[in-house]
């Protein structure tokens, strides 16, 4: 039996932004959340954070950016994705790269859907590989709600952040400008992302980020092999390592997160 998502309840659509095409697949209605898939692409697991999401109240926007949509995350398949996305011209995946190209892309995504959905903003959620991307989204005045889960970037510096320096202080300065609060989070032992990387975080945004960390005891114990093998630790609080019971630490972030979005972008969420 497959462990693939068809994402058969998304609707699949093309989006231009300044002359370039990608796939994004959309569910829902009300304000528009951008979530972004973790290494190695728009897995089950991203698709079940999605959909609650969409049941949140929210119409949710699933960029494909790497990986095989909806694919099972496998060892031999994501450590190829990785290592394409590592060499990629549209991410920087090491320190001194600066802020990755396709964020510019992602702004224009958040435009577009904000223009279409309505409502005060966008909320943007960042996972692993694009975790940082939901800060860098800020830059766009439509993204009101960013959330930076376990960001992994840049590989080769645990304290680094994923910007230039130039954009560092633009978004210093629109959070600071407009109020903004950027919530995060990742597990205590996350070697992927590590307390230098919050500090970086809170030292840049001050007290406008909000990061929460978990015990690794509570991460889930049977996630998909890419995570189990490659990652090999805990890592994605509300994804490949969520644990799915009610009470539990992760689903607690889960609603955490909802209830964020919900505060910034007007929606009452009664939960998924």
């Amino acid at each position: 039996m497959s462990l693939d998502d068809p994402i058969t309840d998304f609707l699949r659509r093309s989006v231009e932004v300044e002359g370039v095409v990608k796939t994004v697949y959309v569910a829902g209605s009300g304000p528009a959340v951008v979530l972004m898939p973790e290494m190695p692409g728009i897995s089950p697991d991203v698709l079940r954070l999605a959909r609650w999401i969409r049941d949140a109240g929210f119409t949710v926007h699933v960029p494909s950016l790497f990986g095989r949509d909806g694919a099972y995350p496998t060892v031999e398949d994501g450590e190829k994705v990785l290592r394409r996305a590592c060499v990629s011209a549209e991410f920087r995946a090491f320190a001194g790269g600066g802020t990755s190209p396709v964020t510019a892309w992602l702004r224009g995504l958040a435009r577009q859907a904000h223009a279409e959905c309505g409502g005060p903003g966008v909320g943007a959620i960042g996972l692993c590989f694009t975790g940082n991307f939901a800060l860098t989204m800020a830059l766009e005045p439509a993204v009101i709600a960013p959330v930076v889960n376990h960001p992994s970037l840049p590989l080769d510096d645990p304290a680094g952040l994923e910007l230039s320096e130039a954009d560092a202080l633009a978004v210093r300065e629109r959070v600071r400008r407009d109020g903004l609060k950027v919530l995060g989070y990742r597990f205590e032992g996350d070697r992927w992302c590590t307390g230098r990387r919050f500090a970086a975080y809170q030292a840049l945004l001050g007290d406008a980020f909000d990061g929460r960390v978990l015990p690794d005891g509570v991460a889930g114990d049977d996630p998909p092999p890419f995570f189990r093998d490659v990652v090999g630790t805990p890592h994605s609080v509300v994804t490949a390592h969520l644990v799915d019971e009610e009470g539990h630490p992760t689903l607690a972030a889960r609603d955490e997160i909802l209830a964020f979005l919900a505060g910034a972008l007007g929606v009452g969420h009664q939960g998924p």
